[in-house]
Formats: C-alpha cells, sequence, structure tokens
C-alpha cells in the first residue's frame, strides 16, 4: 500500500488543451469576476466551454473534443456551494470523456480547474449529446447548442453611433482562466434540461487558450 505522501507526490499525467474558449454568465458585459467584484445580479448563472483544437492527456488525443459545464451558483463564486453539470459531445471517444473528467473535477492539476472544481458542491451526471459549437473571436460571434438541454449565441457589442463591432478587450497578466479576452453579449443564454436559467443580454468571453496539468501557457485573441 503506497504511504500518502507516496501519493500525493505522484507525478502527474501530463496534458494539453489548446483551442477556442467561450465563458457566457448571467452578468452584464464585463464579467466583474475579472475584476473581483460581485456578480450584478448576486448569482451567478452561466457556462464554460472548449473546442480543442490541439491536445493530449498522456498518450490519448484530445484534438477534436468539445466539452461545455453549465453551472448555477447562488451568489458570488468565492462563496462556492456551486451545481455543475458537464457536457461532453457524442463524437468524443470514452478515453477523451475520462480525460476531460479528471481535468474538469480538477484531478489532474492546473490551478484554475482546481479552484473551480473547489467550489463546486454537486456534480450533476455527465451528459453525453451531440454539442454544436460556433466560436468565431474575430467576428466576436459563437452559438452552442446541447438539444434538449442548453442554448446560447454570442453577438459582438455595437458602437451605438455607427451600428459597427465595438471591440473590448479584457487582460489579466495573471490570469488562471485567460490572459486576455474578447468581449462580447450573450444575446441567448438559456439552460432547459436538468439546470434551468434563461438570461438575454449578458456577459460573454471569448478566448484562445493553451491549458496544460502545470496552468495557463497561453492566451490570445
Amino acid at each position: 500500500m503506497a504511504k500518502q505522501n507516496d501519493v500525493n507526490n505522484s507525478p502527474k499525467v501530463k496534458w494539453r488543451m489548446k483551442g477556442k474558449w467561450l465563458k457566457n454568465c448571467s452578468c452584464d458585459s464585463g464579467c466583474p469576476c475579472d475584476f473581483w467584484a460581485n456578480p450584478t445580479h448576486h448569482k451567478c448563472e452561466g457556462m464554460v466551454g472548449m473546442i480543442v483544437d490541439e491536445g493530449n492527456f498522456g498518450d490519448a488525443s484530445l484534438k477534436g473534443a468539445k466539452f461545455v459545464v453549465m453551472v448555477k451558483f447562488p451568489g458570488p463564486l468565492h462563496e462556492g456551494k456551486g451545481i455543475a453539470q458537464p457536457f461532453f459531445d457524442d463524437k468524443m471517444t470514452k478515453e477523451q470523456m475520462d480525460a476531460l473528467g479528471q481535468i474538469l473535477m480538477g484531478k489532474a492539476g492546473n490551478i484554475w480547474f482546481e479552484v473551480v472544481a473547489s467550489l463546486v458542491s454537486k456534480v450533476l451526471e455527465p451528459k453525453v449529446a451531440p454539442i454544436h459549437f460556433e466560436h468565431d473571436i474575430k467576428n466576436v460571434t459563437a452559438k452552442v447548442v446541447i438539444p434538449g438541454y442548453f442554448e446560447t449565441v454570442t453577438e459582438p457589442i455595437k458602437n451605438l453611433a455607427t451600428g459597427n463591432i465595438f471591440h473590448a478587450l479584457v487582460q489579466l497578466p495573471t490570469g488562471m482562466e485567460y490572459r486576455i479576452a474578447e468581449t462580447g453579449v450573450a444575446k441567448v443564454l438559456k439552460g432547459t434540461g436538468d439546470l434551468k436559467y434563461n438570461w438575454q443580454n449578458c456577459h460573454s468571453s471569448l478566448a484562445l487558450v493553451e491549458h496544460t496539468q502545470d496552468g495557463l501557457k497561453s492566451s490570445t485573441v
């Protein structure tokens, strides 16, 4: 039987996920969490999701994996008591789902995933379903649809005088989730499955990120 110290000091599986990141939440555009402020409506309801363009978990490829995690927090995130439900695209392999399950639960390293996992009190049964996921950071648009469970649509912030795209970048030099992100408007943010909520014209963050077992490696827009 391994000693406790041996378990704690066991080497982490080396993994990497590089791709398109989306975070949409019920706050007004300009996520207060990025500024250590309280949520616009006190509670926080929303999602994070990713299209993995490149990556691996040990010897297993994560290329092409898509996941979404719906969340509901009764207050500011740092107070915890969150509920989460992961979704894995039905085209993913079981190996990919198992790997992402470990990452998302904070069991494979990376301080951002560890912190978020520590704030969640209840994880609902993960669902395997078709995930339609569009992400165009240049035009600040995104769309995620999980039939029967979830829908969100991101559009750019518009200049009220001209109607042109108004680019608003949030830069976080020591950020754990991303270091720079484009801010948009979630015109639709709707949960219709086990987690239910319905918001319009709220916050959206789009970024290109690279996460590893040691933390966020790079972040661009």
